[in-house]
């Protein structure tokens, strides 16, 4: 049947419906409410901006951006947005969407932790960055109403959330500090991680093997 809340219309195709238990497979309550107000928040930012989305696209991307924090999808030799990004191409092509479009929802998870440049990007990459800042940053937080805002939080509550995904993000990266560099995630471990110490890119630069 299909579900709609806040006036958003969740996708209920076929491939909708493999992301969501794919998700609802690895993921705690925590990471699925979240990955739901992500696409809830976006779409009422693409609705407000009047921007012409594709929802099932957004729908996966938002849903699997967190996966590479999961312990079935996480690596330690690469950013976790780059592995749920992977995953989620994987997804995609294997469900015979084209290349294009699985790359589009691969940039609009690589990217959901990059200030600005989503926001310059085609509307699914722009509307996941959209989603994430509002539901974990507040950015953007009066741009949906109140009662949108209620709607989506009585379907997807989020108690004591802030905790909550700070714990997660520092779970999820523990095991690959170095992969926070240049990333907003250093700044989770700074605060979280006992013994972390952040690269420093003028330091990098300085210590090159360039003469000068």
């Amino acid at each position: 049947m299909t579900e709609t809340i806040a006036g958003i219309t969740i996708p209920d195709s076929t491939l909708a419906q493999e992301a969501t238990a794919l998700v609802r497979d690895v993921e705690n309550d925590l990471v699925y409410d979240h990955s739901r107000r992500v696409f809830l928040f976006g779409s009422l930012r693409g609705q407000r901006d009047g921007l012409d989305y594709d929802p099932e696209l957004l729908y996966v991307g938002a849903m699997f951006h967190d996966l590479g924090l999961t312990e079935k999808y996480r690596t330690t030799d690469q950013r976790f947005e780059i592995d749920a990004a992977d995953e989620a191409r994987r997804f995609l092509t294997a469900h015979g969407i084209a290349e294009e479009l699985a790359d589009r929802v691969w940039n609009a998870i690589a990217l959901h932790t990059t200030p600005e440049i989503p926001l310059h990007m085609a509307p699914e990459v722009a509307l996941v960055t959209r989603g994430v800042e509002l539901d974990v940053l507040g950015i953007d937080y009066d741009a949906v109403t109140d009662e949108q805002h209620a709607a989506v939080v009585e379907a997807h509550p989020r108690p004591d959330f802030k905790n909550r995904i700070l714990a997660a993000f520092t779970e999820g990266l523990k095991d690959r500090p170095d992969t926070t560099f240049g990333n907003v995630k250093a700044d989770v471990l700074q605060h979280f991680l006992p013994g972390f110490e952040r690269t420093d890119f003028v330091e990098v630069i300085k210590a090159s093997k360039w003469a000068e």
